[in-house]
């Protein structure tokens, strides 16, 4: 299976040996991404529907340098650090998904990357 890497300058770069995502048979694999500014390279955490926001446009970053938009995500996966703060990331995450949201879980677990609240990744199809 014939698969390509995809980097885009503005999303932040990979804090690890990963790929921010693989392109294979027209489907597109996005690692998780938190909310770290490409430009600034910090972090965007004031609040959580800020460090939102900034975790769905990395995604959206990766998906034109794709050559795709957030209408060809198929799937989410969305990690936080407290549950409690689940209706402030749905309503922002929701923002980005007004009509057909694809499939979806979220989960809470103990700790994440530079101790963010909040990492999604994704995967989108042509």
């Amino acid at each position: 299976m014939a698969h390509s890497i995809i980097n885009s300058k503005k999303a932040p770069a990979p804090i690890g040996p990963y790929s921010q995502a693989t392109l294979a048979n027209n489907t597109l694999y996005i690692s998780g991404q938190i909310a770290l500014d490409a430009e600034s390279g910090q972090l965007i955490n004031e609040n959580i529907e800020a460090e939102t926001h900034q975790v769905m446009k990395n995604l959206n970053s990766i998906l034109q340098e794709a050559g795709m938009g957030l209408e060809h995500v198929v799937k989410c996966s969305i990690f936080v650090k407290d549950l409690n703060n689940f209706g402030r990331i749905n309503e922002t995450y929701g923002s980005y998904f007004k009509s057909n949201p694809p499939a979806r879980e979220t989960v809470e677990v103990s700790r994440l990357p530079k101790d963010v609240n909040v990492e999604i990744s994704c995967i989108a199809t042509k």
